[in-house]
Parts: structure tokens; C-alpha cells; sequence
């Protein structure tokens, strides 16, 4: 995807100001993570497994947004977790995959089958966790914007969810 920015005139900034974009909405990166997922020459032949944990890859990063291409084996997980602010998405590419996310007031936990050829997005706050309980591997595409620096981890727990570790991007 590339967007496409008129010229504007800005006046001058110390050098030390910050000039990121505007985050990309949930809806451009699920754009973006449901056209790459149709181009499998671009990325299939990355995919790696992992008996112990999740294999992933960062594939692109812009100012904007990064994608990740994540291969995942039967029975694991992301565990709950943010994307520290980020807005996000992720498309199905092969298998299928759950997601439990806690509901509004009186919804409680919220579990979503999410099978080859669908997309999820989300906001910068939401909170989630995604797992392969199906007997195959999967495959997901991810986009984030503005690019991931921290997640936060989280426990399920009779009062909710409680949050139980920070990682920056030297975990991933």
C-alpha cells in the first residue's frame, strides 16, 4: 500500500521535534494484511515452524506500519495481551485460529473462530488473545500502526484481566 500525500508547507520545527504520521486506521491495515495475504509468492516461502513457540518475521517496516508473517502449530498462543497502543490487524491465511477478548459489561469473554480468509482490526486499546486450538498449522499476516515498541502481557483472573509483564521490541 502507498499512500499518496500532497506537498504541504510546515513551518519550522527544532530538530529534535517528532514528525511521525497519523497512525493508520484499522481499516487501512486490514486492507493491507487481506492484499498481501491474496500474494502468497511474497511470503510463503518465508514461512517457518516452531515446536516450541510461534515463528514470526518481521516483513515490512515503514514510518507507518510494519507487518509481521506469524506460522503457528496446534495449541499455541499469544497469551492476552496490547499492542501498546498500536492499531492492528491480522488475516488468515491458512487454518484457522481462536480469539478471546473480554466483552463490554455483562459480556464476559468473548471467543471468535477466525478461519482461512478472514480479517480481523482493531483499535490502539484493545486486548486479546490468539491461539491455535484447531489439530493444524496456521498462518496469519499482521499489520500494526504506528509500528509496535512495547506490548504489555496479561492474566486472566477472577477480577479481570491483570496485567503481569512489559516487553519492548529486544523480546521479539
Amino acid at each position: 500500500m502507498s499512500l499518496d500525500l500532497a506537498p504541504t508547507v510546515a513551518a519550522p520545527t527544532p530538530a529534535s521535534a517528532s514528525t511521525a504520521a497519523a497512525p493508520l486506521s484499522p481499516n487501512a491495515l486490514r486492507k493491507i494484511v487481506r492484499e498481501l495475504a491474496e500474494q502468497p509468492d511474497r511470503w510463503l516461502h518465508r514461512v517457518r515452524l516452531s515446536a516450541e513457540e510461534r515463528w514470526y518475521e518481521r516483513l515490512e517496516r515503514t514510518e507507518d506500519y510494519e507487518v509481521w508473517l506469524i506460522s503457528w502449530l496446534p495449541g499455541q498462543s499469544t497469551g492476552f495481551h496490547d499492542h501498546g497502543g498500536s492499531r492492528g490487524a491480522f488475516a488468515v491465511t491458512l487454518g484457522e485460529l481462536e480469539e478471546l477478548s473480554l466483552g463490554g459489561p455483562g459480556q464476559g469473554l468473548l471467543i471468535r473462530r477466525v478461519t482461512s480468509g478472514t480479517a480481523r482490526a482493531f483499535g490502539p486499546d484493545f486486548l486479546h488473545d490468539v491461539r491455535n486450538t484447531a489439530t493444524g498449522l496456521a498462518v496469519t499476516i499482521h499489520a500494526y500502526s504506528p509500528p509496535l515498541d512495547s506490548m504489555s502481557r496479561y492474566e486472566l483472573r477472577a477480577e479481570g484481566l491483570v496485567q503481569t509483564a512489559s516487553e519492548g521490541p529486544e523480546q521479539w
